[in-house]
């Protein structure tokens, strides 16, 4: 064994295999393990299997978010802490608290302040989320960033297929799970006010679609029947896929559509990188974090204004080539350069 390989920790992965911080990392430690082969990788399905195994390893590194370690943020607070207690613990902390979070906010924002103080050093991923913590957890650490990795390093080749003179729907594609926020209900409104305005204009609109890629979040079920009875009033169809396989996620992805991340209150987003590895070119409501993100990968994305987005909808119904990015273009940072990122941030002096 190497002596990088003992400066580096267990990377314990707590928490359903499916959900997208788990995902995420699964993703760097397949290439923190590609880097250093003996690095070490150990699986937890919950807080109480990964406090065993936390207690065997003198260091961990863990991926978390209050919804994955407890049913309530102060019971994620006590889990997290109770690992550092075991272990000298670094953390990459995900869905930052922030105001959107209303009545929530004071408690998430007590959980991570535990979390923070718990961990030798903590890991974000956006300039936004250091921000966020500096803004919203006065007196914790200030974090390491390292930004999301793409899973390429650029966007394949992704044709834009040809259109008939005949008419063809107008379709939106919003890809994750369905919840307050996510931006399926302004979705909705602005196609259908795309559709009218295409159709005073002479353009033959069929179908008005808002698609949702995914299945609703855990709760929110009663969200879908609202989203479909607004819909059906302004002439729109809502459909939502369900739960896909990657195969299945993939081809919805790369269907005929207007990929959309409408999503109002991020911390930093999976769905965006979804979008432009799958060789899609997405609207991005404008934010603070959609900034960093169009910066960081120039030409990958459109931010807009909400007031505009139905006439964003227009031009790109009638220009689909501006629902594909340019092949070629560099999706850099990868997963693997965010693995050797944290390679070299285990290996130095503020986790060590």
């Amino acid at each position: 064994m190497s002596r990088m390989t003992e400066s580096l920790p267990l990377q314990l992965l707590v928490g359903p295999p499916a959900h997208g911080v788990v995902r995420y990392a699964s993703d760097i430690a397949v290439q923190v393990v590609a880097l250093e082969p003996d690095a070490r990788v150990a699986v937890a399905a919950g807080v109480d299997e990964a406090l065993a195994l936390a207690a065997s390893a003198p260091r961990v590194h863990v991926h978390a978010t209050d919804r994955l370690f407890g049913r309530s943020p102060e019971a994620a607070g006590d889990a997290v802490a109770a690992l550092g207690e075991r272990t000298a613990l670094t953390l990459t902390l995900h869905d930052l608290p922030q105001p959107s979070d209303g009545t929530m906010m004071r408690r998430r924002a007590a959980a991570y302040a535990r979390m923070i103080e718990a961990a030798r050093g903590v890991v974000v991923n956006s300039d936004h989320e250091r921000l966020l913590v500096e803004e919203f957890l006065p007196g914790s650490r200030e974090p390491r960033v390292i930004p999301l990795g793409a899973t390429s390093a650029e966007v394949p080749p992704s044709p834009s297929p040809p259109y008939s003179a005949g008419p063809r729907p107008l379709t939106v594609l919003i890809a994750g799970f369905v919840y307050p926020g996510k931006g399926h209900e302004p979705a909705i409104r602005a196609a259908a006010r795309a559709a009218a305005d295409l159709r005073a204009a002479g353009d033959a609109v069929s179908d008005v679609v808002v698609r949702a890629i995914g299945g609703s979040s855990a709760g929110h079920e009663h969200d879908v029947d609202e989203l479909a009875a607004l819909a059906s009033r302004l002439g729109v169809s809502f459909d939502i896929t369900g739960f896909l396989d990657d195969d299945r996620f993939a081809a919805s992805m790369d269907a005929d559509g207007v990929p959309l991340a409408a999503h109002e209150h991020v911390s930093a987003s999976r769905t965006m990188l979804d979008w432009v590895e799958a060789g899609r070119h997405p609207l991005v409501v404008d934010s603070r974090y959609a900034q960093e993100m169009d910066a960081l990968r120039p030409g990958t994305m459109t931010r807009y204004e909400p007031a505009d987005l139905a006439a964003r909808l227009v031009a790109a119904w009638r220009d689909p080539g501006r629902t594909r990015s340019t092949s070629g273009a560099s999706l850099r940072p990868t997963v693997c350069d965010a693995a050797r990122a944290y390679v070299a941030w285990w290996s130095g002096p503020v986790t060590g």
